[in-house]
């Protein structure tokens, strides 16, 4: 259990617009709890209903395959929160979530996260945009599964990754350097497939490895070839 320790819900995106004078309220309405790398969260399926908001460390949403594959929906570090579907419409959980690394979590019952959202109508105006994020990233997956070869798909989701790090010179830089199981794992595809692109990748001047970075050398062109819709 998480004890002796300061919350620290301030930190939490969706609560930015709670007043200083309310965090404490909320605090008092969380319980606390730590997970070790690899630990399991939630259990898809669970009835529980509680909302989690990840105070330190990164957590990872997935779901298993009927043949055990992996497929990674989202990761979410410090700041974030999960859970939240199943507080607001009452039905089971609709995914695993396993800690990546030593995570600290505040939880709070899906009452007191309904009487947040009606006290404090700008968190629930932050959660209907990052329910439309999630809803418009989910739409660009479940078009590149239908319309996309794996080649592309790989393509696809470094360009996504590639997001935060873009330069005005048409380059762009994913740090850390991502892990190819884990791309493998969102794209619906194998390691190795995804070791073998970015091998080609490299070998076409369009990537380069650094120690801790992957460089992406021409936005512009990798942008093109993931227009290419051909199914592999």
């Amino acid at each position: 259990m998480f004890t002796g320790q300061t919350s620290k819900l301030s930190r939490i995106m969706l609560l930015a617009d709670v007043p200083k004078e309310q965090m404490k309220k909320l605090e008092k309405r969380c319980s606390w709890r730590n997970f070790t790398s690899q630990e399991q969260i939630i259990d898809r399926e669970s009835k529980a209903r509680d909302v989690y908001f990840v105070i330190a460390g990164k957590v990872r949403v997935v779901n298993f395959s009927s043949s055990g594959r992996e497929v990674a929906f989202d990761e979410i570090s410090a700041g974030g929160c999960f859970g939240e579907n199943a507080a607001i419409d009452g039905k089971p959980r609709s995914a695993t979530v396993i800690s990546l690394a030593s995570t600290t979590v505040a939880i709070m019952s899906p009452e007191a996260f309904q009487d947040l959202l009606i006290q404090f109508p700008k968190v629930a105006l932050s959660l209907m945009v990052r329910m439309a994020t999630i809803i418009r990233t989910s739409n660009e997956r479940i078009m590149d599964l239908s319309t996309l070869g794996a080649n592309n798909r790989v393509y696809a989701e470094i360009l996504r990754l590639s997001k935060d790090g873009v330069k005005e010179d048409n380059t762009a830089i994913i740090q850390p350097i991502p892990n190819h199981s884990d791309i493998a794992s969102r794209v619906s595809t194998t390691r190795e497939t995804v070791a073998r692109v970015l091998n080609e990748l490299a070998r076409e001047g369009l990537v380069k490895r650094e120690k801790t970075s992957l460089h992406i050398l021409d936005m512009r062109h990798l942008s093109e070839m993931v227009e290419q819709f051909h199914v592999n």
